[in-house]
């Protein structure tokens, strides 16, 4: 079983707006996934350094960033950053340009663990129903190039309030979207902004939103999260 998580960590402002990286640390620690798909990871002006100091994740989980090779200081591209245990196998790791109209990225890694190969992408989509939907059609387009071959997860903020429409119809016909539940905003959550989905070769057996008194302080969205198994055929 494989466990994913999406969580959009505001720069690691919570709810009281401070800057507290270690809480979204401790919400991590919480969650207890294999995969993390963040989004807003990095800060928004100058160098945009990260949100959760390196060293500080290494000293306080058993998690490390993905690197990108963007920018030195950054964890992320546009804030989008992947989050693995250490004991995984990261074999390939890109950025990803996406139309946007503000500034929007993707990001994608080709990651092992135990005797699974997933092909993971991580996104934050537009405010704008029109880019979200250009935007979804350049990751669907890519994730089945990338996916050949293995397991595929999307996970990201996609910023899309409807149930069944716009970007969310594009990606279903494509993928499973996993009932996890509203996660913005954390302190009365009322939205589905953040979502997982998954290819055909999966199965989601348990899903939900992370309701913890951490998560709740700790950054204007829950974490969501996904238990999936491979399918035998698919």
């Amino acid at each position: 079983m494989l466990k994913v998580a999406s969580y959009n960590i505001h720069k690691a402002i919570g709810t009281d707006r401070r800057r507290n990286p270690g809480r979204i640390i401790d919400v991590l620690n919480e969650l207890d996934a294999d995969i993390v798909a963040l989004q807003e990871s990095d800060r928004r002006f100058g160098v945009r350094a990260a949100a959760i100091p390196a060293l500080l994740l290494e000293q306080n989980s058993d998690y490390r960033a993905i690197p990108l090779d963007v920018q030195i200081d950054s964890m992320g591209w546009h804030g989008n950053a992947i989050l693995v245990r250490r004991s995984a196998i990261v074999h390939a790791h890109d950025i990803i340009h996406i139309p946007c109209l503000e500034p929007r990225g993707a990001v994608r890694a080709h990651i092992e663990i135990g005797d699974m190969h997933i092909s993971t992408f991580g996104m934050h989509l537009d405010l704008s129903g029109l880019w979200r939907r250009k935007q979804a059609a350049a990751v669907i387009k890519l994730a089945k190039h990338y996916g050949q071959g293995m397991r595929s997860i999307l996970m990201g903020d996609l910023n899309e309030w409807s149930a069944n429409r716009g970007c969310l119809s594009d990606f279903k016909r494509s993928y499973s979207i996993v009932e996890c539940g509203r996660s913005f905003h954390s302190r009365s959550p009322i939205a589905r902004l953040d979502r997982i989905m998954h290819c055909p070769g999966l199965t989601a057996i348990e899903a939900g939103v992370h309701h913890s008194l951490a998560a709740k302080k700790a950054s204007d969205h829950l974490p969501v999260w996904a238990d999936l198994v491979e399918n035998s055929c698919g």
